[in-house]
Parts: structure tokens; C-alpha cells; sequence
């Protein structure tokens, strides 16, 4: 015996979608319904992804006409999403480009403690031995290390009167402009804020600055993916970003959060590469060999995995260590393989973004709304 499209309606509009006020029927969840001899097939619209949602929906639909209907029934649930448009938020607060920069490149890791900020200042170091006009963004408000590894700890920013307005002079040491909230406080003083605290500070920093014409500006972030991450995000159309990680699992992990944060649908900052730091020990004694301490090719395998470029590693190297120490990023010297490594990463970094500029459209800048404690995140 067939079973009745009549009987499959009446049994449906005995429940309801979740988040609707009315049965299926009548909220016009239920799009359509096709029956041919003990085959059931439903075709629903709902107005949210979420996908217990869609679960729950399913399975309430193939309970109902089991319990109502048919048992032996065979039933077929097609989910389509169809969100209502929503209305433009005025209160979203709105970033803007800096006039002058051309590109901004986000330096990222999902960990501390894997050599963000030395491949940074390096990265910095080298783009401007090849010519090109940089400044560094010290975005790390906790910690800040830039002011040290550039050798100006104990430097004030001056001010400078840029069309009728004061604004911050950069610090600029080793060709590379610098600004740190590091310049703000007493060595060893620690910075206890809470986030709005944090990112009124990092506006600061970036929009009451007389940066000039930059090439480019890399932004030293914090560890992590959380909420300075988007303060910055939000004030700034990023133009992509660079994930340093060490070759160990426990760091990859947190790598591939950082680059699953970029890569959010609302959020869609290219990622330009991956960086391996500490990749390998070789002893001065040992100039040949190559100790995998922490792990091979680990950040190279990772790139693979989440098809993004590859841009280098930089070896476990006392020298580099020493350099950051006293102010001398290590891409200073001259004829060493320390010098050649970040040489390598830097050009394949320049590469990937003109790749990116001439292949993607220009990244916006995304909005940020404080709803009841959880951020919403919308382009």
C-alpha cells in the first residue's frame, strides 16, 4: 500500500522547526513532499546553519512518519539554508585603511615560545636591506619583545605635527620604523588590561602615528587567536599573514588554529605561508650535520596538509638567540646561513604577496560586535 502525501503532511504538522513559532507546515518550513509506494522524500527550508539543528530536524521529521505513518517507511530528509537577510548594525564599528602603507602582513603563531617575534624583526631587517620601506607594529600588548630586538628599550616616541595634528613619531632603528607599547612602559612593568583597554591602545598605536610611506607594515601579534587578534583585524584590511611554528606536534596543533582563524568565513585573511623555526641543530664543530631536536619538516608537512605555501626554516642557531638579545636581528650579518634563511623566507614572502595582490581581491576589513559576553564577527 502507498503511502499518502495527505498522511505525511498531517503527521508533520504535529511538530515543529526548531526556532520556529509554528508547526512545519504552516511556517513553510516544509518545501515539499514526494511519496512513491513505502519512499518518503521531504525537502525542508530552515533559516540557520547550525548543524544540530539541521540534525534535529531530520530526525524529528523520519520519527514523526514512523510513529504516524509508516515504521517500514523509507524517508529521505533534503535540508536547504536560507538565512533572512540582517539588518545592518549602526553601532558596528568600522576599520580604515592607513593612507601610505601598501601592505600590512600579520605575524602570527598559535603558540608562545616558538620564535614569532625573532622572525619578525628579521623578516623586517631583510626587506629593508632589499630596499624596501618598512615598519613594525609591536601588536604583542602583554609581552612586547620588539623594542628589545631593534635595541631601543629605553626610546620615546616624539611628537610630531602632521597637518595641524600631534601625532607619534616611530622609533626607527636598522632602516625599520618601530612603535611598541613597550616605549610606554617601565622595563619589567606589566601590562594588566582588560580587552577594550588593549585595543584602545593598538588604535592608538596605529592611526595616531605619522607612519609615512611604508611598503610594508608587519604586525608582531600575540600567541593565540583571541581578542587582540581581532581588535586588529577589525581596525585594519589585512593584506595576509604569516604562521610561525617549530617543527614539535604540540606546536603544529596550534599553528593550525592560527591558520583556521585567518581562514574563518567572516573573518578570510589570506594566509601567505607557513615559517618552521628551530628546525634543526647543526653544532659548530658538526657543520654538516643536522639534528632534528624538536622534529623534521613538521611546519613543511603541515603547509602540505592545508595547501598553503611553504616559505622556509630558520635552524636552531645560538647566534640567532645572541643577536635578539642585544638589539641585532641576526639578518644583519653578512655571509652566514642565518643571513641566507631569512633572506630565502623573506623574497618568498614578498612573492606570495604580490601572488596574492594580483590573484585575490583587496582584504576588508571585518566588523565586531559584543553581544551578551561572545563576540560576532561579520565582514
Amino acid at each position: 500500500m502507498s503511502i499518502s502525501k495527505k498522511d505525511i503532511l498531517s503527521a508533520l504538522e504535529t511538530i515543529t522547526a526548531p526556532g520556529e513559532g509554528k508547526n512545519m507546515v504552516e511556517s513553510g518550513v516544509v518545501q515539499n513532499v514526494v511519496t512513491f509506494a513505502d519512499e518518503v522524500v521531504v525537502d525542508l527550508k530552515l533559516s540557520t546553519p547550525a548543524l544540530h539543528i539541521k540534525k534535529r530536524a531530520e530526525a524529528d521529521v523520519i520519527k514523526v512518519i514512523k510513529e504516524r505513518v509508516d515504521a517500514n517507511a523509507k524517508v529521505q530528509v533534503n535540508i536547504k539554508v536560507e538565512a533572512p537577510p540582517k539588518p545592518q548594525n549602526p553601532n558596528l564599528i568600522k576599520g580604515k585603511p592607513i593612507p601610505g602603507i601598501k601592505n600590512i602582513i600579520a605575524v602570527a603563531s598559535g603558540k608562545g615560545g616558538v620564535g614569532k617575534s625573532t622572525v619578525t624583526s628579521n623578516i623586517a631587517v631583510s626587506l629593508a636591506k632589499m630596499g624596501f620601506k618598512v615598519g613594525i607594529l609591536d601588536a604583542d600588548i602583554y609581552g612586547p619583545s620588539i623594542p628589545m630586538m631593534f635595541d631601543v628599550e629605553m626610546e620615546k616616541p616624539l611628537s610630531v605635527d602632521v597637518g595641524g595634528k600631534s601625532k607619534m613619531k616611530p622609533i626607527e632603528s636598522y632602516g625599520v620604523k618601530v612603535l611598541s607599547i613597550g616605549f610606554f612602559t617601565q622595563p619589567g612593568q606589566a601590562v594588566i588590561w582588560r580587552g577594550p583597554m588593549a585595543a584602545k591602545a593598538l588604535n592608538q598605536l596605529i592611526f595616531d602615528a605619522d607612519w609615512g610611506e611604508l611598503d610594508f607594515m608587519l604586525i608582531d601579534l600575540p600567541p593565540g587567536t583571541g581578542d587582540i587578534h581581532l581588535s586588529i583585524m577589525q581596525s585594519l584590511p589585512i593584506t595576509g599573514a604569516v604562521v610561525v611554528s617549530t617543527p614539535q606536534n604540540v606546536a603544529l596543533a596550534d599553528a593550525r588554529r592560527g591558520v583556521g582563524m585567518f581562514r574563518q568565513e567572516n573573518i578570510d585573511v589570506p594566509v601567505l605561508g607557513l615559517v618552521e623555526n628551530m628546525s634543526y641543530f647543526t653544532p659548530a664543530e658538526l657543520p654538516d650535520n643536522k639534528y632534528y631536536i624538536f622534529g623534521k619538516e613538521g611546519a613543511k608537512n603541515l603547509s602540505e596538509d592545508l595547501q598553503v605555501p611553504f616559505l622556509g626554516e630558520v635552524p636552531l642557531v645560538q647566534s640567532i638567540r645572541e643577536a635578539g638579545d642585544v638589539g641585532r636581528p641576526a639578518a644583519l650579518q653578512t655571509a652566514t646561513p642565518t643571513e641566507v634563511a631569512f633572506e630565502n623566507i623573506t623574497r618568498n614572502v614578498v612573492q606570495e604577496t604580490v601572488n596574492r595582490n594580483e590573484n585575490l581581491p583587496a582584504t576588508e576589513v571585518i566588523k565586531i560586535t559584543t553581544m551578551a559576553g561572545c563576540s560576532a564577527v561579520k565582514k
